[in-house]
Order: C-alpha cells, then sequence, then structure tokens
C-alpha cells in the first residue's frame, strides 16, 4: 500500500506562517511583474514543499479476520419455560454459519448471573470481552437473549463501536404467567398481635382471579380469593418470638411461563414487648439472689418477685397494724394476670397453705396452653410440704423419693444433654470430670417424664425438661446453683446454664431441641439439622425453579448435623424436614432478573436499530421452529439487515508487516528542482530587462 505523508522540519504553526507570506509575496509579485513572477512564486512554493518535507511510504499489510462478537444470555430468565433449549440451536446454527465465512472469526461471550442484584448485563459483558480487540476490527455484534437487558446505553455514541449490533430474541410472544408481588412486608412484630401484609397478584394471559394459600411456619392457616392486579391485605398472628416465616401461594396458571415467582416469602421477627417473669421464692436462701440477679440484668425481662417471709401457719401475736411486711397478692397472681407472665419459677417453695388448691389447678391450665413452669427444688421438696404432693405434680416431671444427698459432687451432662441445647458445650464440659465447681446437694426423685439433662450426686437426677402439651416445665433438683456464682472451688457457668434454662422455658427458637435452619454463605447454603436423635435424615431443598433434591447431613457436635451445599440458581430456596421447614434466599429477596420474566423486542430496539442493526424473534407464535438469519457482508450502506438476513461490515485491519519510505523534498532531486527553479526565474527576468 502506497501513501503520501508529510514530516514538517518545522513546527506546523511556522510552516503555516510561511506559507501564507509565500501566497501574499506571490500575489504581489504577479501584480507588480506579471507572469514571470510565477517562476518566483514556485521556487518559495518548492521551499515550501522541503520544510514540507514530502514522502512516499509503502506499507507491507496482512490481511486480519474481522471479530464478530456473539453475546449468549446465560441469567436466571434464560432459564425459564424453553429458552435455554432455544438459545443452544441459535448458537450450534450460528457457529456452522460462521464457520462457512473465512475472513470471520466469531468469538463467543457468555453472560451469567453477576453476584449483586444488576441483572442482565450483556453491554458490560460485551465489553470486557473485546477488551483486547481494537474497535476498527468489530464487524458486528450479535445478542442472543430474551431481551431483558439492564445495562442498555443510553445513545449509540456510548458503545465504544460503529458496528451493526443484532439481537436475535428467544421465548414467545404468547407467554403468560402469574406473579405475586408484595407491597408492604413488616419485617417485625409484637408476640401475640397481629400484623398486616399487603400483596398484589399480576398476571398476563390470565383469567382475572386467583387463590392465595397462605402459611405460617409451613403450616397452611388461610386461602383466599383474589382479583388479580389489585393488592389486598392478609392479617397474620405473630406466634412467637424469633423468625415468623409466613409464605404466601398463588395458584399457577395452565403452561404457565414460570412458578418461581407464583410465591412470596416474609419473615417477621417476633419480638416480645417484655418477657415476663414471676419468681416467688418460699423463704430467703442463698440461692433467691442468683436468680434475681440473673433476670435482673436482661433488659428484656419485667422481673416480678416474691419472698414470703410469714406463712400463715406463723403466729407469734403480733398485730397486723405494725407488721411492715407486703400481704402476697395470690388472687391477683394466679388468676386474674397469670397469663400476662412467659415464666413462672418456684425457688425452694413449699405448700403452706399460701396457695389454695384452685390456684395450683389455674397453673396447670396456664402451662398447658404455653406457658412456663421452673422449680428450683430444695429439702421442702422431699418434704411432706413438696409440690409434687399438690394439683401441680400432673406436669412435674419427677416425685421426690425422700433422700436428700448432701455430699460433694460435680454436675455431669447425661448423653441426652450432649445433645440439648441448654446444655451443649456448656463451658467447662469439654473436660472429664467437668473443669467447674461442685455442688453439695441433691433432692433424690424418680424421674418418669421429660429428658434428664443433668446428674448429680449417685447418678441421680440434676435437671429434668419437660413439654406439656403447648407448655414447658422443668425441674432443677438442687438449691446450690449459687456456688458456682460464688465462685466456690472456681465456680461455674451458672450464667450460661440459667439464662438458656429460663430461655429455652419462654421458646426461644435458637434452643428448639428439634429445629431446621438456613443461611446464606455467599452462593452457598448452610443447612443446620437440631435433632435429639442418634442420625439425622438428609433434607430436602427446593431451588427457585422447583427442582428438588436430597441433602445427607454430617455430625457437626452432639445433635447438631449440618451440610453446606452450592446454589446454581438466585432466589428463594425451601429446605424441609419432616414437619420443619426453613428458607434461605441467594442473592436479593426480589432479584430484578426475575421481576419482569417476558421476552420482549422493544427495550433493545432503538439501540440495535441506531447501529443499524436489527432486533427480530428466533420463534414466531404457534410454532416450535427456530429461524436464525442469513448473515452476509455488506461493505456500504447504513441498513445490515433484511427480512430473513443480518449483515457485518467488513473492515480493512491489517497487520503491517514491513515500511518503505521514500523522501520528496531532501537529498539531490529536492536540491535540483531548487536551484532550477531559481535559475530559470533568474534567466527569465534578466532577459526581460535587456
Amino acid at each position: 500500500m502506497l501513501s503520501l505523508n508529510f514530516t514538517p522540519l518545522v513546527p506546523v504553526s511556522i510552516l503555516w506562517a510561511v506559507g501564507i507570506v509565500t501566497a501574499v509575496l506571490s500575489i504581489v509579485a504577479l501584480m507588480s511583474r506579471g507572469p514571470v513572477a510565477l517562476l518566483r512564486a514556485l521556487a518559495l512554493a518548492l521551499i515550501l514543499l522541503a520544510l514540507a518535507n514530502p514522502s512516499l511510504v509503502q506499507e507491507e499489510r496482512e490481511k486480519v479476520k474481522d471479530i464478530v462478537a456473539v453475546v449468549v444470555d446465560r441469567t436466571a430468565s434464560q432459564t425459564l419455560g424453553d429458552r435455554q433449549a432455544m438459545t443452544d440451536q441459535v448458537r450450534t446454527e450460528l457457529e456452522r454459519r460462521f464457520g462457512s465465512l473465512n475472513d470471520v472469526e466469531a468469538r463467543y461471550i457468555q453472560a451469567d448471573d453477576g453476584s449483586g442484584d444488576d441483572g442482565t448485563r450483556l453491554f458490560a459483558a460485551l465489553s470486557n470481552g473485546l477488551a483486547d480487540v481494537p474497535p476498527d476490527r468489530l464487524a458486528g455484534v450479535i445478542f442472543v437473549t430474551d431481551g431483558v437487558v439492564h445495562d442498555i446505553p443510553p445513545n449509540v455514541e456510548s458503545l465504544g463501536f460503529k458496528a451493526p449490533l443484532h439481537v436475535l430474541v428467544t421465548g414467545r410472544p404468547d407467554e403468560r404467567d402469574r406473579q405475586i408481588k408484595l407491597v408492604e412486608a413488616p419485617r417485625f412484630g409484637i408476640v401475640g398481635k397481629d400484623q398486616t401484609i399487603r400483596a398484589v397478584v399480576m398476571e398476563r394471559g390470565g383469567t382475572g382471579s386467583a387463590t392465595v394459600t397462605v402459611r405460617r411456619d409451613g403450616q397452611e392457616f388461610a386461602r383466599q380469593s383474589v382479583r388479580t392486579d389489585v393488592p389486598f391485605s392478609i392479617n397474620v398472628r405473630i406466634e412467637h418470638g424469633g423468625a415468623n416465616v409466613v409464605e404466601l401461594e398463588v395458584d399457577g396458571l395452565p403452561d404457565e411461563l414460570t412458578q418461581v415467582n407464583n410465591r412470596a416469602v416474609v419473615p417477621i421477627e417476633g419480638i416480645r414487648e417484655k418477657l415476663r417473669v414471676l419468681l416467688v421464692s418460699g423463704e430467703p436462701n442463698p440461692g433467691e439472689r442468683t436468680w434475681r440477679n440473673l433476670l435482673k440484668s436482661d433488659a428484656n425481662v419485667d422481673l416480678v418477685h416474691f419472698t414470703i417471709l410469714r406463712p400463715p401457719e406463723k403466729q407469734d401475736g403480733t398485730p397486723i397494724n405494725e407488721l411492715s411486711l407486703i400481704a402476697f397478692p395470690t388472687r391477683e397472681l394466679f388468676q386474674q394476670k397469670i397469663k400476662e407472665f412467659d415464666l413462672i419459677i418456684f425457688d425452694r417453695y413449699a405448700n403452706q397453705s399460701v396457695l389454695p388448691s384452685s390456684y395450683f389447678e389455674n397453673i396447670v391450665r396456664y402451662v398447658r396452653d404455653g406457658g412456663a413452669v421452673l422449680v428450683a427444688a430444695g429439702p421442702e421438696f422431699a418434704s411432706f410440704g413438696s409440690l409434687a404432693q399438690t394439683r401441680l405434680a400432673p406436669i412435674i416431671p419427677g416425685a421426690p423419693d425422700g433422700r436428700i444427698i448432701e455430699e460433694p459432687y460435680r454436675a455431669e451432662i447425661t448423653d441426652i444433654g450432649t445433645r440439648h441445647p441448654v446444655t451443649r458445650d456448656l463451658p467447662g464440659s469439654e473436660s472429664n470430670p467437668p473443669a467447674w465447681g461442685e455442688w453439695l446437694r441433691t433432692i433424690g426423685a424418680q424421674v418418669n417424664t421429660g429428658s434428664t439433662v443433668m446428674s448429680g450426686a449417685a447418678d441421680l437426677p440434676l435437671l429434668v425438661l419437660k413439654r406439656e402439651e403447648k407448655g414447658r416445665v422443668a425441674l432443677l433438683l438442687s438449691d446450690h446453683a449459687w456456688l458456682w456464682a460464688r465462685g466456690y472451688e472456681g465456680g461455674g457457668p451458672h450464667l450460661d446454664l440459667l439464662r438458656r434454662l429460663a430461655h429455652w422455658l419462654m421458646k426461644e427458637p435458637a434452643l428448639e431441641e428439634e429445629a431446621l435452619r438456613a443461611s446464606a454463605v455467599g452462593r452457598d447454603i448452610r443447612i443446620e439439622r437440631q435433632t435429639m436423635k442418634d442420625a439425622a435424615d438428609p433434607v430436602t431443598l427446593k431451588a427457585p425453579s422447583g427442582q428438588e433434591s436430597s441433602v445427607a447431613l454430617s455430625e457437626t457436635r452432639p445433635g447438631l448435623f449440618t451440610a453446606q451445599v452450592a446454589s446454581r440458581e438466585l432466589g428463594l430456596h425451601t429446605v424441609r424436614s419432616g414437619d420443619l421447614i426453613a428458607f434461605v434466599s441467594i442473592g436479593p429477596a426480589n432479584p430484578r432478573e426475575l421481576t419482569d420474566v417476558f421476552s420482549n423486542t422493544e427495550s433493545l430496539k432503538p439501540i440495535a436499530e441506531a447501529t443499524g442493526g436489527s432486533i427480530r424473534r428466533v420463534a414466531s407464535e404457534g410454532s416450535q421452529d427456530i429461524t436464525v438469519p442469513r448473515i452476509l457482508a455488506v461493505r456500504s450502506g447504513s441498513r445490515f439487515s433484511g427480512g430473513d438476513w443480518i449483515g457485518i461490515k467488513p473492515s480493512e485491519s491489517a497487520i503491517v508487516r514491513g515500511v518503505s519510505v521514500f523522501p520528496l523534498a531532501l537529498g539531490f532531486l529536492g536540491l535540483i528542482l531548487l536551484v532550477g527553479a531559481t535559475l530559470t526565474a533568474w534567466i527569465t527576468e534578466g532577459r526581460r530587462r535587456t
């Protein structure tokens, strides 16, 4: 390739100044001397040409192949319906057709889901895939997508290339779908109160009405018919503290595009206004301060504490008006307001006729309706005044056998206790014997129900936990937990033990014996199964697309089984184990990728047509055939598409293998031209004078 190049010997500004002066002098000379001044103008022009330093440049070029970028959309929306199969067929056909074009290199770029909620970013993938390609070497761009793209440039100038853009759209124009969308969803709620969830069922190609099923913690509690595209409300009672998982599911349409968006999950964190605890101490004892300090240290606990200092049988003749004691409000506490308490603790309480039998019956009903009772037993539990001799006996997990063993011992965690969340991994329990101080008293009891999680002297039961219908009961067969609090022989984990015990009784979700939890770790799902069984059955993992898989669990600690699996899909996953259910969302809760699931040819149309390209579907309505247009090279014109073809714009890109430069105004040739012009002008003007 031969071309004329200029390499000025002086700055361009000086060259322009010399050119202007030369032109002015030439005009003046022509006006004063006539045509003979043309020779002077020629001489000055040669000088100017010499300063411009012209040269002939001959390049040895090797033509390179043009690049056509094919961006294949592999995001979540491309898995809906038969779009994935369409995409595979289109790519296979494009590979075949580009394989027959010798001067074109097809570069295939795959656009996957990002780590955040960025949606489909085809233009970002295109830019990254062509980072090493000069813009003038690009002959065309082809997108294979459903048309749902979230990073479309505002104008054609922002593209960074001048090649035509063609879009081949997967999906079908007659798609139908129904989805449920949350309008208002509370994040927190007070336990025992109702919360309102507002949602709307949206559809295309539907019937105008739908049935919504509502579940709480996997159990259906409501079903109602709603009008589509009209917001509706559902009231949900917050039953317990922790996560109350509310699931709204709308029935699907026949031949629906996807049912992934037919379900919405709202985790509502249940919060108690105040955990109300009633502590009744039968007599002053060293342990009551331990209980009091523990419960008062928790800002979320509202403690009501009574110590019985003067039982009814104590009569010493002191006038009532001289006593500074507060009367025990038994009727108010155990009849009128008993349901307001989350936990009742009897600390070394003996039946001293303070509470009538009917009040014990109230306590039994309170527990069976969902309340909780803790009996911290002392020597009185083995006497005739034992609570086990009252109408409270049916819910107490053990009956005293009359023994009071007073000897040093270290509390031991039983085999069941190693799996129970209340006693598992108590600080100091990892060694044998446990690394904590001794207790000095155990109350003998025959335990018939419940789970013995700790044992005392002579391997007798020490701590027994029991579920009683909707409520819970705990029996602590020693009054020496305060020794750990006082640091006797090094003390022990009294705060951990007693706090866990109290919160288990008040149904803290983290302390449930049978629980299923799931959490997201990046793109992985971590599954935890808490169970009192020796082994945990595999759990069922349901992906957003509806695909189910079985996940085996391995024991990491006694009673705790875990697994971690990689998720292939973004969205809400469901984990089930028997009646237990857990939800985990990978990526954003409502990903942009699945907000609009319908394929379309409108969003990319302006940018494609601005480049001279086109946008078209590869499947027509009612047809199962896939049509890929022919690919033609178009060297001129502003449109690069036709009815059954799309065009690419060939470039003249080449690799320069060698360069030869031939100066024109320097050397012997330039000197001859300059001297010849000067002599001719001198001779001509000399003859004119003669």
